[in-house]
């Protein structure tokens, strides 16, 4: 269950319906403003992060894929050079300066996530997810799942298909919704990782 912690609100305090209710899933076609406004919000974040080496900064998941249906959230990727105790109390801080709820699973030591557009009476403008990872190899799977869905018209059409099913099936559970799509994006970051490998072999061998 997300823990919507520092956000001037009780969403910790919902059950995991409350939350579904207040915050629905919805899918909806591509916009174009989409990646304007990724890069409206990155600027926005780099020019903070000055006590934060952020090594990169990247436009992830579904809005991040020209032509692809989404809920309309800005996902944005933070690579950043650690995520120890201090840094981890800094970008809380400076996050919520710029109007982020820390939305931070304790169980996973080397990321944070950040919420932005979520209020008591539901969304209100536009939503944004910031997720902060320590450099790491597992850093690299939502960036590989979002070039071969670029690359992949097949695989962009099945996954919108199992997205509207799925936001249909699981309107009110946001954590239901996540998890049913976790098998098929393991999928595709396997088939990415496994084509990238061919290529560096046949790079190699030529």
């Amino acid at each position: 269950m997300i823990n919507y912690l520092n956000m001037n609100t009780n969403f910790d305090k919902l059950s995991p319906e409350e939350t579904g209710k207040l915050f629905p899933i919805e899918v909806v076609p591509y916009r174009e403003e989409w990646t304007r406004l990724f890069e409206d919000e990155k600027q926005l974040i780099f020019n903070v992060l000055k006590d934060v080496e952020a090594l990169n900064i990247e436009h992830i998941g579904s809005t991040s894929i020209i032509g692809l249906s989404a809920k309309p959230i800005i996902d944005i990727l933070i690579e950043v050079k650690t995520l120890d105790n201090e840094h981890k109390i800094l970008i809380v801080n400076i996050m919520k300066n710029i109007g982020y709820g820390n939305m931070f699973n304790s169980e996973k030591e080397k990321s944070m996530e950040f919420g932005k557009g979520y209020t008591p009476n539901g969304f209100a403008g536009q939503t944004y997810h910031a997720h902060f990872r320590e450099k790491t190899a597992d850093l690299q799977d939502e960036i590989y799942f979002r070039d071969y869905l670029r690359q992949n018209k097949k695989a962009r059409d099945e996954y919108v298909a199992l997205k509207r099913s799925l936001a249909e099936k699981y309107k009110y559970n946001r954590e239901a919704y996540t998890q049913a799509k976790t098998g098929f994006i393991k999928q595709i970051v396997d088939c990415a990782k496994k084509q990238n490998n061919e290529n560096v072999v046949n790079t190699l061998n030529n």
